[in-house]
């Protein structure tokens, strides 16, 4: 008798210790939350590229929207380390709605989500309540739900009624059992067998699939659980909730595998039972049946994390504005590049295309990506990197960073050539274009380069667009002139410190010759130097080259 005292007291005990510990899980999985707000996102091993875009990819079967920012552009603006900045969202249900709103955007509907982040803002302790919930669902690459959403019956792994059946026989046995019938125990142990080794065959595909529904049952649950939060769109999650009741309460079957003692059992259960094939199939068959109602569902769970993550975002960067939509040019007080530490800032006045010229490190492609990422951004975050900005709604597309493309057997030219091409391609449609070009056709001789440049930017002047060029070839500020705003970025080069930079963009044409001055500082043979001099006096003065004797 006492022994049977003893092991019941150390049965409540272990019980009474995983209570407690499941206690301390949470209430420091809070703690985390309510400090990491206001901070740059800690991002960890998860939100791989690859698995966002694979789930953005998918979500555009679906879901259309009025632009996209292309591969190219995302690239060329290193748009994913934008979106680690942004990324404050602790479920994959929160990171993939904010990789999809980086890279689709309505026109002129920026402001979508503004309502929400106004909500958040006004009331922390909901906040953190929401973030915490979306903390305990977590985050899974490649996850498939949108798969699910998008293609959920042609994932059936079988008959669900022959799942059914086969789950049936060994409860038909027990009972026969219970009522002492021979043929219970032959039925018994024939059923189990079958249906073990028919879910070790399956065994490969069901890790997979297993998998994707869990996390799929298990944001269902977090749904139900957020419905219960006062937030402006717990009608809208109710109402899409009610079709996919009773999904959540299959989540015992979608339990990941452990090495646990409760783990082992679990796991005999649910092969002897065909429980994972039932639960797999009654869950896809609602998903299938309500699939609007699900991707409502998703849409919704969605904005409440990106709103979090935009006022986040918001809330610790040292300058950012809610910009203002008119017709119009592009102006911006403090504009600058969110990735560059101690940034200086700039303004933006773009009525017109503009090229910049500037020596290499001076700031111009800088600057000119800045611009581009606050027009970003600014239609998909309603949220700028600057004091002000301003802009009427358009396309964002660039074409800068190019390289070859050894799988096309594409030389640099020709991939250069490709890029501009789909640029003029989206301004042909007549539909407001921003498009920024760093180094316009370099890929090819001087003359050459600079006759199609100048084309290129002139054409673009006859459409409802705007160019923002970066260029070494001052020819095109003259060829232009007529046709184009100038900037430029220069430095100082001295015998003390060399070159040195302000970063500061200035009017006009670039016409500095420090690149011939810094040959001096670098100790070049005289004679060198005093020839370069002399040869590019003699094209000020002539506007061409003297043949060298």
């Amino acid at each position: 008798m006492n022994e049977l005292k003893i092991a019941l007291a150390i049965i409540a005990g272990v019980i009474v210790l995983f209570f407690l510990m499941d206690i301390y899980g949470r209430q420091k999985l809070k703690r985390m939350v309510a400090y990491r707000w206001g901070r740059q996102p800690h991002q960890n091993r998860l939100d791989k590229e690859e698995s966002l875009k694979q789930a953005w990819q998918t979500e555009k079967a679906f879901r259309k929207a009025d632009s996209e920012v292309d591969d190219i552009t995302w690239y060329d603006l290193d748009m994913f380390a934008i979106f680690d900045l942004i990324n404050a969202t602790y479920s994959s249900v929160g990171s993939e709605a904010l990789y999809q709103r980086l890279r689709n955007f309505d026109l002129g509907k920026a402001d979508k989500t503004e309502a929400l982040i106004a909500f958040y803002e006004k009331n922390p302790h909901i906040r953190e309540n929401v973030q915490y919930h979306f903390a305990r669902l977590g985050k899974q690459d490649n996850n498939f739900t949108k798969d699910y959403l998008a293609n959920g019956v042609k994932k059936e792994l079988g008959n669900f009624w022959t799942f059914l059946l086969l789950g049936c026989l060994p409860i038909l046995g027990i009972l026969l059992l219970i009522f002492r019938q021979g043929p219970g125990i032959l039925l018994l142990i024939g059923a189990i067998l079958i249906n073990v080794v028919y879910y070790l065959m399956k065994k490969n595909e069901l890790e997979t699939e297993l998998n994707s529904m869990r996390y799929l049952v298990q944001t269902i649950a977090l749904a139900e659980k957020i419905a219960k939060v006062p937030i402006p769109d717990q009608a809208a999650i109710k109402e899409n909730l009610k079709p996919l009741k009773g999904i959540a309460t299959w989540g015992f079957s979608f339990r990941p595998k452990g090495t646990s003692e409760i783990d082992m059992i679990m796991d005999y259960v649910n092969m002897m039972f065909m429980i994972p094939f039932i639960a797999y199939n009654f869950v896809l068959k609602k998903i299938s049946n309500h699939s609007q109602k699900a991707i409502n569902l998703w849409e919704l769970l969605g904005n409440q994390e990106v709103a979090i993550a935009i006022l986040n975002f918001r809330t610790y960067m040292p300058l950012s504005c809610i910009p203002e939509f008119r017709d119009g040019s592009v102006e911006a007080e403090s504009v600058y590049h969110p990735l560059v530490n101690g940034a200086i800032v700039n303004p933006v006045d773009w009525h017109q295309n503009t090229l910049i010229t500037g020596s290499n490190a001076s700031g111009k492609s800088t600057y000119v990506k800045a611009i581009a990422i606050s027009c970003v951004l600014s239609q998909t975050i309603n949220t700028a990197v600057a004091e002000s900005f301003a802009l009427q709604p358009g396309h964002v597309i660039t074409s800068m960073a190019i390289e070859d493309d050894i799988f096309e057997g594409d030389s640099y030219f020709i991939a250069e050539t490709k890029s501009i091409k789909r640029l003029l391609d989206l301004v042909q449609t007549n539909i407001r274009c921003y498009c920024f070009i760093d180094e316009i056709l370099k890929g090819t001789n001087t003359v050459e380069r600079i006759a199609a440049s100048s084309s290129v930017v002139a054409w673009i002047a006859d459409h409802p667009s705007l160019a923002f060029v970066a260029t070494h070839d001052i020819e095109l500020t003259e060829i232009l002139k007529n046709k184009c705003a100038n900037l430029h970025f220069s430095e100082t080069v001295t015998d003390e410190e060399g070159v040195t930079f302000d970063y500061k963009v200035k009017e006009g044409p670039s016409t500095s010759r420090n690149a011939i001055a810094l040959l001096k500082v670098l100790q070049y043979p005289q004679a060198v130097v005093a020839n370069a001099q002399k040869e590019a006096a003699y094209f000020d003065e002539e506007r061409s080259w003297q043949v060298l004797e």
